[in-house]
C-alpha cells in the first residue's frame, strides 16, 4: 500500500508522462495530468489544462495531490522558482526528470536548466527525487523522414556514443519514486542498458522498420542548423558534448533494475516498438 494518493503529472501527454499516468494508475493512485492539451488522456484521469507556468492553472493542478512527477519542457529555467514553490506548498513528494549530465559538484547554472531546475526544487524542502536520465531513445525520430525515404541519414559525430533510454523506464522509476518510501534526497543515474554509437542507432532503427540505411557525418554547419531551437551558446554546448562521446561514451549504469527489477529495455526494443515511424 502507498500512503500518497493523488499524484499531478506534468507534461501527462508527453513520451514520459503517458506511461507515468497508466503505471500510476495501475499502482491505485488518482492521477491528474497536465498538459497544454491534456484531450488525450485516458478516462479516469482529471485533466488540466494549462501551462506549468501559469500560477492559476497550477493552482488547479496542485490542489489536494499529495505527489508531483515534474517534467520541465523549456530551454530555459525562467519561472521555476516560483513552480518550484507552489509544489512545495501541496504536494509532499516531487519527482524530477532531469538529466544525466547534471554534476553536484559544480555550480546549478553550469549544469545547464536541468541544474537549476534541481536547485530551484531543493531550495524549497520538499522531499525531492531527480530522475538523471541520459539521452532519451525517442530522439532518434530525428532520423525518422531520412530513414523512411531511403536517404542518407547525415548525422553530427556518428561515432558519440550513448546509453539512450527508453521512456517506459523512466516512467517506471518515476511511478515507483512517487509512491514507495525511501527515495527522497536521492538522484538517480538512469541509463539504457549499453551505449551505442549513432550510426549504430541508425542501422538499428533502420533494421527493425525493414529498410536500409546509410550514415554520413554531417558537416558543422548542418549540425548547427539541426539545432536551430537551441540558443548559438547552447547548440555548441550539445555539439561539444557530442563531441566528447566519441572517445568517452555515456555511461552504462544498472540502476533502472536495481530499482524496478527488471533491466532496462535495449535500444533495439525501443526501435521494434516504434518500427512503424521509421
Amino acid at each position: 500500500m502507498t500512503d500518497i494518493n493523488r499524484t499531478l503529472v506534468v507534461g501527462a501527454t508527453g513520451n514520459i508522462g503517458r506511461h507515468a499516468v497508466a503505471l500510476l494508475r495501475e499502482r491505485g493512485v488518482a492521477v491528474r495530468g497536465m498538459a497544454r492539451d491534456p484531450a488525450g488522456l485516458p478516462a479516469g484521469v482529471e485533466p488540466i489544462r494549462g501551462d506549468v507556468r501559469d500560477p492559476e492553472a497550477l493552482g488547479r493542478a496542485l490542489a489536494g495531490v499529495d505527489a508531483v512527477l515534474l517534467i520541465w519542457p523549456f530551454p530555459t529555467a525562467d519561472g521555476i522558482g516560483a513552480v518550484a514553490g507552489a509544489m512545495a506548498g501541496e504536494a509532499r513528494r516531487v519527482a524530477y526528470v532531469s538529466a544525466l549530465s547534471v554534476r553536484d559538484d559544480r555550480p546549478p547554472a553550469e549544469s545547464g536548466v536541468w541544474g537549476e531546475v534541481e536547485d530551484a526544487i531543493r531550495r524549497t524542502g520538499v522531499a525531492w527525487t531527480f530522475l538523471r536520465a541520459s539521452g532519451f531513445a525517442t530522439n532518434t525520430r530525428q532520423w525518422a523522414e531520412d530513414i523512411r525515404a531511403g536517404r542518407v541519414v547525415r548525422v553530427a559525430y556518428p561515432e558519440a556514443a550513448r546509453s539512450l533510454i527508453h521512456e517506459r523506464d523512466i516512467a517506471e522509476v518515476a511511478a515507483l519514486v512517487l509512491t514507495e518510501p525511501g527515495h527522497a534526497g536521492a538522484a538517480y543515474t538512469l541509463t539504457g542498458p549499453a551505449a551505442l554509437t549513432q550510426a549504430e542507432q541508425v542501422r538499428i532503427l533502420a533494421a527493425a522498420s525493414g529498410r536500409a540505411a546509410r550514415v554520413e557525418a554531417a558537416t558543422p554547419e548542418e549540425a548547427r542548423a539541426g539545432l536551430g531551437w537551441a540558443d548559438p551558446g547552447w547548440a555548441e554546448a550539445i555539439l561539444r558534448y557530442w563531441a566528447s562521446l566519441v572517445d568517452s561514451p555515456e555511461p552504462v549504469t544498472g540502476t533502472v533494475e536495481r530499482l524496478t527489477g527488471a533491466p532496462a529495455r535495449s535500444f533495439a526494443q525501443w526501435a521494434a516498438d516504434h518500427a512503424a515511424e521509421f
